[in-house]
């Protein structure tokens, strides 16, 4: 039996294969953020496929904190039943899910929210994204609100949540040099900005328990100039890892960079594929939580080989899925033939359009 389909454990949770559905924006939630029927047969889906551990796209916090239209929102109770339904459909096919918690600071929209954006202090784009930079009541409120949706997620029925601190949205924002520029004790070295992190990670530990899982998406570097770097990140995924963190997702790049990676479209060669892996296999290294990779995997050999290399313990993916949400059980079959997704990234074109993603490609063909 290959090494993806062992048995394995995060923290509490008893996963069936090394293979993680990576949060997305899917734009088929309720305008207030609450579940719909298309929404949880999306997830249903996913567990029916064989994925091994869901991770539910980026829910916000609160309502200032919705970065698209049609978000899942977990920013009050009124939304419990709805996510707890879906969760029950997950859980009736053997499925485990994690809710995703994020703040869309900067990236959220005011025209949707009504509130000016939050930024983390003035930087050289405020121009651009203008918004209402955040006072230390604004970021001693931010730990509490992920704390209350962590309860709610909970309360959910949700096998575990994770932290979204990458692509520029607001946690990772508190990372970066290019974006953070306080002079606080929240600015400055390293040790400063992950501080954040810490108070986020330990409100939420405080409301769901010791035994809780608890996750954390992060940017293994920003690629942008003055952003954050590789060594930075690791001493934050390290100070987690002290705290009790579980398991910790590898990303990297900034949205509105427009440069989420080294090469993120057109991935039609393993060269391609995994450009975050060297990033992993550092901080495989030097951390002992488990290391979940996430970045252009289509190939199953390759991936079995990332693994099987110590490069990482689990491999994450999100646009395949969108186009075979059955993926992994046709590589469980015995057909390990790539992913049929082909990385035009046309498959956000009828979300933004209001329609939620899907693969446009495959009903071309």
């Amino acid at each position: 039996m290959s090494i993806m389909f062992e048995a394995t454990r995060i923290g509490s949770l008893e996963l069936k294969n090394r293979f993680v559905r990576s949060a997305t924006w899917e734009g088929m939630a309720e305008k207030d953020g609450a579940m719909t029927p298309r929404l949880s047969q999306w997830n249903e889906d996913l567990a029916k496929g064989g994925v091994g551990l869901i991770i539910a796209s980026h829910a916000y916090v609160s309502p200032e904190g919705q970065a698209t239209p049609l978000q899942t929102g977990i920013y009050k109770d009124a939304l419990i039943p709805g996510l707890r339904e879906m969760v029950d459909r997950v859980h009736s096919h053997g499925g485990i899910i994690v809710q995703q918690l994020a703040h869309g600071g900067r990236y959220a929209q005011e025209s949707i929210t009504g509130c000016p954006a939050l930024m983390v202090s003035e930087w050289d784009g405020m121009d651009k994204m203008p918004g209402k930079v955040m006072t230390k009541e604004d970021i001693a409120g931010l730990a509490e609100k992920f704390g209350q949706a962590a309860a709610r997620a909970k309360k959910a029925g949700f096998d575990g949540v994770q932290i979204h601190s990458g692509h520029g949205y607001l946690l990772s924002q508190f990372l970066s040099p290019a974006m953070n520029r306080r002079t606080d004790e929240y600015g400055g070295p390293i040790e400063n900005r992950c501080r954040i992190h810490l108070e986020v990670y330990r409100a939420i530990r405080q409301a769901v328990g010791s035994d809780y899982p608890v996750l954390i998406k992060l940017n293994c570097a920003d690629f942008i100039e003055d952003g954050l770097e590789s060594k930075d990140s690791l001493y934050a995924a390290q100070a987690l890892e002290r705290e009790g963190l579980d398991a910790l997702e590898l990303t990297g790049g900034i949205l509105s960079s427009r440069k989420l990676s080294p090469s993120r479209a057109n991935i039609n060669s393993q060269d391609k594929e995994a450009y975050f892996r060297e990033e992993a296999r550092m901080f495989k290294e030097n951390l002992g939580i488990p290391l979940i990779l996430v970045g252009g995997m289509r190939s199953f050999d390759l991936a079995e080989q990332l693994v099987s290399q110590g490069c990482a313990d689990y491999v994450s993916m999100s646009r395949p899925f969108i186009r075979e949400p059955d993926l992994v059980n046709r590589w469980k079959s015995g057909d390990r033939s790539p992913a049929k997704c082909i990385s035009d990234n046309l498959c956000f074109k009828p979300g933004r359009a209001g329609e939620g993603i899907r693969c446009v490609t495959a009903e071309r063909e």
